[in-house]
């Protein structure tokens, strides 16, 4: 992370602003562009000061997001995974159509605690039919897991990456404080931001194309 330190106080570092400023332009380029060409972002962050920053702002943008815990093959056994989440849907299937008043009461606290812990964990991916175009991570030390299958299956990171972080693994690195929740905040928003602008850019260029054949 040397590139990205301004100075060092008592053994703790500084992050150079001006470079996280440039990082997060280029980041939020690169996400605005893949919004765009209708790929989607996976936002991740399982530390408690990102959890609810995370789904806030994925929620937002209307994008998929892991917060509770990274489940391991989430993208790299994605078949296995899909299972998982077709198995929430048929709960919650039966839930509203009145099959849990036709079970004992044990058995439907057993299935309840079920639907519980599966939301839990995959609440934020259940309308993820595909791979994601790319991943943005708060604390790419602690998410490991998930960069190291993001590398495996060529999936780009975008990450918030602090001093005690390797950003060699990381393709579009903004330096940050991972534990600062306003800071985590801002850029999970920025990046909610780019998803969004993104988005209305490629309804634009359907218009045009749909208008343009229109004329033909």
């Amino acid at each position: 992370m040397a590139p990205y330190i301004f100075t060092e106080r008592n053994g703790i570092y500084i992050i150079d602003l001006q470079k996280t400023v440039k990082k997060l332009e280029t980041a939020y380029m690169f996400v605005r562009d893949l919004s765009a060409e209708g790929k989607e972002i996976l936002f991740v962050g399982t530390k408690k000061q990102a959890a609810e920053s995370i789904k806030e702002e994925a929620i937002r943008a209307n994008a998929h997001f892991v917060n509770a815990r990274w489940l391991g093959g989430m993208m790299t056994n994605f078949k296995t995974i899909q299972r998982r989440v077709k198995r929430l849907e048929q709960l919650h299937t039966m839930e509203s159509d009145g099959t849990f008043e036709l079970l004992p009461k044990k058995e439907v606290a057993k299935l309840e605690l079920e639907i519980e812990k599966l939301e839990k964990y995959l609440g934020g991916i259940k309308n993820m039919n595909k791979l994601p175009g790319a991943l943005f991570i708060v604390d790419p030390r602690k998410e490991k897991i998930a960069v190291s299958e993001a590398k495996k299956l060529g999936i780009p990171v975008v990450a918030i990456v602090d001093t005690n972080c390797d950003p060699d693994d990381v393709d579009y690195v903004i330096p940050g404080n991972d534990d600062a929740i306003r800071a985590v905040k801002l850029i999970a928003g920025c990046m909610a931001d780019a998803i969004i602008e993104g988005r209305q850019g490629e309804q634009t260029a359907e218009e045009t194309e749909s208008a343009a054949a229109d004329e033909e």
